[in-house]
């Protein structure tokens, strides 16, 4: 079945759809942080469906508000009052840390970062934007303009004037042997420089943490010192937060509060975790930039009412069981047992992360060249012990993306290190 799955796969479906190993797996349930495949393996899921599944498989009461919903309405547009939505926007709002914000809710994190780009250009009368190198930002046409990894950009066209600015990666590029102060120095004299050959840019975009990217990230501080700079331009700060919202990172409710000491973004956008599974993103920003617009819009599924209710339902139970508190404890013992067993595998250069946003990068032993072969051997070897993890990269694709839902307990998490620890052993 699963052949003729993959079959029926590849007859209708884009050649440039990723699938996950040589073998590819159908998932069929989950609960908990397990998922299962049509053949009846069970897995210990530490990618959740790409960030998605942020605090459970199966949650009770997620699974509840969507049955509850659907029996009554599921969708009716943004045409119509949608108490739901005004709920979940309240609660966003309060927790943004943005003055007089207003949210817009999408079906996408490239959906909300499209809106973001629509209202940050809008807004600022300009069509040029900053981006990070390294950076992903969505599938969109403009979302795929300003990306910044060449793996996930198919096309050099774009309605933008994107111009890339230094600071995304910590350890790699013309900056990485310096010291944090001195590494931010640069990157902010950089962005100095750049401001001063082009035309005025709408915005900075940029995620806390790069995601697609390896999950990779600057020193704390440096969005903040940028911030000086751009706010003297009147440039405004997008903080992509699709990946690093919701308390993923365990030491911040979002990624921007580790830069924030000049305030918070004019825009966030988030998407991802939220729903825990549903299609929700959205935009958060103050009010003079999200009502900047001077025409009508809509949005035919952003904020409908099904999703919103599982929306709400998952930040509830967010919240209420501190799973950013679990992310931090949890999460920090997996990224100490993980770099205990790096140190005695060659191949690993770097684990690195914060929370349950870890990435383990791989590269050739003795050199500082990526190793795709390694890690997609590892990705495999996984998969095979009894683990789903992911994988990213800058220049070529050769780190392991470690996610699992924030809910993972410790024994969980001593079972996925040490299934991690055998695939990387493994390596020859």
């Amino acid at each position: 079945m699963t052949d003729d799955l993959l079959g029926r796969h590849r007859s209708v479906l884009p050649d440039w759809l990723a699938l996950y190993y040589e073998e590819p797996i159908e998932i069929t349930h989950g609960e908990g942080r397990h998922v299962w495949d049509s053949e009846g393996n069970r897995y210990l899921d530490f990618f959740g469906g790409i960030l998605t599944t942020m605090t459970a498989h199966a949650l009770p009461e997620v699974t509840k508000a969507v049955a509850e919903q659907a029996g009554r309405i599921i969708h009716s547009s943004t045409l119509y009052l949608n108490r739901q939505m005004v709920e979940l926007a309240e609660r966003v709002v309060q927790l943004s840390g943005i003055p007089d914000a207003r949210v817009f809710f999408t079906t996408s994190g490239t959906e909300a970062n499209d809106t973001a780009l629509l209202l940050a250009t809008a807004h600022r009368r300009s069509n040029t934007v900053l981006a990070m190198r390294n950076s992903y930002h969505g599938r969109s046409f403009s979302a795929v303009g300003i990306t910044g990894n060449r793996g996930w950009s198919p096309t050099g066209l774009s309605p933008l004037h994107t111009l890339y600015v230094h600071g995304g990666v910590r350890t790699r590029g013309p900056y990485a042997t310096l010291g944090d102060d001195g590494f931010i120095a640069a990157c902010v004299d950089d962005l100095k420089d750049l401001l001063g050959h082009t035309r005025p840019p709408a915005a900075l975009i940029a995620e806390p943490i790069q995601g697609v990217g390896g999950f990779t990230s600057p020193p704390d501080g440096l969005y903040a010192a940028f911030r000086e700079v751009l706010h003297a331009h009147g440039v405004l700060w997008i903080s992509d937060e699709v990946q690093t919202g919701w308390g993923r990172t365990g030491e911040h409710f979002w990624g921007w509060q580790a830069h924030a000491r000049n305030g918070p973004p004019d825009i966030v956008t988030f998407a991802k975790g939220i729903g825990n599974g549903m299609s929700i993103g959205g935009v958060v920003a103050r009010a003079e930039i999200m009502n900047c617009l001077d025409s009508q819009s809509i949005s035919t599924f952003g904020g409908t009412q099904v999703t919103m209710a599982a929306g709400l339902a998952n930040l509830t139970h967010l919240l209420e069981h501190d799973l950013q508190g679990n992310a931090r404890r949890v999460g920090g013992l997996l990224i100490e047992r993980l770099r205990a067993v790096a140190a005695q595998v060659p191949a690993v250069r770097e684990v690195r992360g914060r929370g349950l946003m870890i990435g383990v990068e791989l590269t050739r032993p003795g050199t500082d060249e990526a190793d795709p072969r390694a890690a997609s051997a590892v990705l495999e070897a996984a998969r095979r012990g009894g683990l789903l993890i992911g994988k990213g990269g800058g220049h070529n694709t050769s780190a392991l993306r470690i996610a699992p839902p924030l809910s993972l307990n410790v024994a969980e998490a001593e079972e996925g290190a040490a299934i991690l620890e055998q695939a990387l052993r493994s390596l020859r």
